[in-house]
Order: structure tokens, then C-alpha cells, then sequence
């Protein structure tokens, strides 16, 4: 079982056993929540792209206006006619996983040594893809920086254990300012330039959080605030990446503080594995490129790269008769289902298309253990693994494994 699957697991656990005792309790204190009804209007540095919430009215033809933004971007850059599609288009999804991203930063730098690593028009991630997102996004000459992550990276660099008075009587059983403290070591003003100067070519890099008031997926456009220039975009950046990792229950929620109508509130985001564990492009995109073909138009070549942080195959095992054991494992066996439901809707809506689709994934060669989540030796193990593979040419899927 993947280290993220025990988290998930302790903390259910913890949360659903905990309740009698707990539910008599005073919560945090807080601010109130945004409105639901009301999230779309709400500005961190004033701009009317730098997330958006498909599940809300609206939602999903903001996002396709700027994916249209985007290749408009594209297209000028490359010199082409109004209304000609570029030539070709790459998209790239990052799943969630824990420890297991060390997968895709393997996969990543092996693809480089190969030298038939593409540029990403899109990138997506979500949790631990999250992370990676943004190395992936802006190509090669992040891959050191990337490797030195992965093959470095330590259990305290990650999560700090709370006490058992703590975790009850807190918002989680562990700390993340480690990870905030990794991220911010990692996504700093350069990083942060290069990312707006691939957001300026036509390129896009979003990351999903969940809004756990409201209950919806948040899809932060980090490529349009790292090229406000604004002056707080380098830390709005870095708190997201810390919201799309932040479990439930085992990592403190990230809280963000807005003014709505002269009016104090409080956003709860936590981890975007919540609603789904990999994502791509809008239904509305997807709608474009088919009526161009229906009407014989050409379209860009396109090809959907899954990357999925996750075992292909996992050994049946007797799963204990105690409260850990059997939460722990449900939970793990409801992530891989949702996993696999993300990756079964990308390759229908990539078939549908015409786009074609790619997948990795670790595969059953891979039976190394790690004994403690984020096991520097396990990290390690799957990175050199990744990238062996990749170097050698990876053995893309075309559909769900």
C-alpha cells in the first residue's frame, strides 16, 4: 500500500472514530466562508483569470476562454493567420501519488536524456503532481533542480508528526510547514519567471485545489499570476502548490484570507486529489476541435500525456480485522478507483477528439517497499527506476492500463 493510502487512511480513521469525542469541541476559529454562489467573484491580485471554478455558472466557458487566449498567444509567436491552429499540441497531466511522484520526476529527466521530450502548450497537476507541475511545464533546463528534489528528499522535509494531543484537538496529525518551507526553496523569483515567460508564449499550467466549503474544484492558472507581476504572486503561487498536497486530515488545510463587499473571509482548500486524481482540458475544447474536423478544418496534432503517480498492479493482501487496517485500506481501494475513473475519462475524451492519448504508469517490475511514508530509499528507488525507463524510451500505453 502507497504511503499516501496510509495517510488518507490514519486520518480518516482518526476523523471518523474521533467524532464523539471530538464533536464537543469548539472549532479553530475561523473567518466565515465565501458564499458559493459568490466564489467567482472573488480577486487575490485582481485578476479575472488566475483561477477557475468549472463546476459553477460560467465556470467552464471562462476556462475556454482562456485556453482560446492561449493559443491566440500561440499562434502570434509563431507567426500564423487569424485562426489557424498551431501545428502541433502537447498536453501533459501529473497525477497525484505522495511519494510515489517520484515517478514522474524519473520519467521526466529520463525523457530528457532520451531526447524526445516535447514542450507542454498544457500542464496539469494535482497533490504531488502538483509539485512537479511547474518543472515539467518549464522543460529541461529545470530537470537538475528536479533530480536534486527527488533524489534528496526526506521525510522531514515534508511533514513534521504532531503529538496525539495535537493531532486531536487540531486541524491534522501533521505539520506541512516543511513542505511549505521545500516548495519555497524550489519556487522562487526565477522559477516564478520562467514560468511567466512559457505563460506569455501561449502555454498554460494549472493546478486544482478543492474548496472544501463549497465542496468544488478550484483550477488555479498559475502561468497568468506568475506573469502578473504582482507583488504577492510569488507567495499566492507557493500556497497553492501547498493546498493541492494538503490531505485531508493529515496535513492542515491552507486557509486563504479574502475581502468580498468591504467583508472579511476565509477560503479552506486542501488537497485536489479530493475530487479528482488527474485532469486535462475542458469539455468545451474538446467541443472546438471536433467541430473543426466535422467541418474538415485542420486542427493542431494533438496528444494527451497521462503520467499517473500510482502501481498498475497492487497483490491482494489480508487486510487486518482493526480500525486502521480496514479504514487505511478501503480508503487506498477508493483513491485507486478514482484514479482510474480520471484516466478512463481523459482517454475517452482524447478518443473522441481525435487526440491521441499516452499513459504511464509503475509498472508490476517495480516491487520495491518503502517502510515509512516519503522513505528516502524507497523515493529514490523509484526515481532511478523512472528514469531507466524513460532514458531507454518509455513504454507509452495507449489506453488504461
Amino acid at each position: 500500500m502507497s504511503r499516501r493510502g496510509f495517510l488518507l487512511g490514519f486520518g480518516s480513521a482518526l476523523t471518523a472514530f474521533g467524532v464523539l469525542a471530538w464533536s464537543r469541541l469548539p472549532d479553530p476559529v475561523r473567518r466565515p466562508p465565501v458564499p458559493r454562489a459568490r466564489l467567482a467573484e472573488v480577486r487575490f491580485l485582481g485578476l479575472p483569470n488566475e483561477r477557475f471554478f468549472p463546476e459553477l455558472p460560467g465556470g467552464e466557458a471562462a476556462l475556454r476562454g482562456e485556453f482560446m487566449a492561449a493559443t491566440a498567444r500561440l499562434r502570434t509567436r509563431l507567426g500564423l493567420a487569424e485562426g489557424a491552429p498551431p501545428p502541433v499540441r502537447n498536453m501533459l497531466a501529473i497525477s497525484g501519488g505522495g511519494s510515489d511522484g517520484a515517478f514522474s520526476a524519473g520519467l521526466l529527466c529520463g525523457w530528457t536524456e532520451h531526447g524526445t521530450r516535447p514542450v507542454f502548450h498544457l500542464v496539469t497537476g494535482v497533490s504531488a503532481g502538483a509539485l512537479i507541475a511547474p518543472f515539467a511545464f518549464i522543460g529541461p533546463a529545470r530537470d537538475a533542480q528536479l533530480r536534486a528534489l527527488y533524489t534528496t528528499l526526506r521525510q522531514e522535509d515534508v511533514l513534521r508528526r504532531r503529538g496525539w494531543i495535537e493531532a486531536a484537538f487540531g486541524d491534522a496529525i501533521a505539520d506541512n510547514a516543511p513542505l511549505a518551507a521545500t516548495i519555497a526553496r524550489h519556487l522562487d523569483a526565477g522559477m516564478l519567471a520562467d514560468i511567466a515567460r512559457g505563460h506569455a508564449e501561449g502555454r498554460l499550467l494549472l493546478i486544482s485545489t478543492v474548496n472544501l466549503d463549497a465542496q468544488i474544484a478550484a483550477v488555479w492558472n498559475l502561468g497568468a499570476i506568475a506573469a502578473s507581476g504582482h507583488p504577492r504572486a510569488l507567495d499566492l503561487a507557493r500556497r497553492v502548490l501547498l493546498a493541492s498536497a494538503a490531505i485531508p486530515g493529515v496535513f492542515p488545510p491552507s486557509m486563504f484570507d479574502v475581502v468580498l463587499d468591504g467583508r472579511p473571509y476565509q477560503e479552506m482548500h486542501v488537497d485536489g486529489g479530493t475530487f479528482a486524481q488527474s485532469f486535462l482540458y475542458p469539455e468545451s475544447f474538446g467541443e472546438q476541435r471536433r467541430a473543426r474536423l466535422r467541418e474538415g478544418l485542420p486542427v493542431a496534432e494533438a496528444t494527451a500525456y497521462v503520467i499517473r503517480n500510482a502501481r498498475q498492479e497492487l497483490p491482494a493482501q489480508e487486510v487486518s480485522r482493526r480500525v486502521l487496517g480496514i479504514a487505511q485500506t478501503a480508503v487506498a481501494a477508493l483513491i485507486r478507483a478514482s484514479g482510474d475513473g480520471d484516466v478512463a475519462r481523459i482517454h475517452a475524451n482524447a478518443l473522441r477528439d481525435g487526440i491521441a492519448f499516452r499513459l504511464a504508469q509503475i509498472g508490476p517490475d517495480f516491487d520495491a517497499k518503502g517502510d515509512a511514508a516519503f522513505d528516502p530509499v524507497y523515493i529514490r528507488r523509484l526515481f532511478d527506476y523512472a528514469y531507466a525507463k524513460a532514458r531507454a524510451g518509455y513504454p507509452w500505453a495507449e489506453r488504461p492500463l
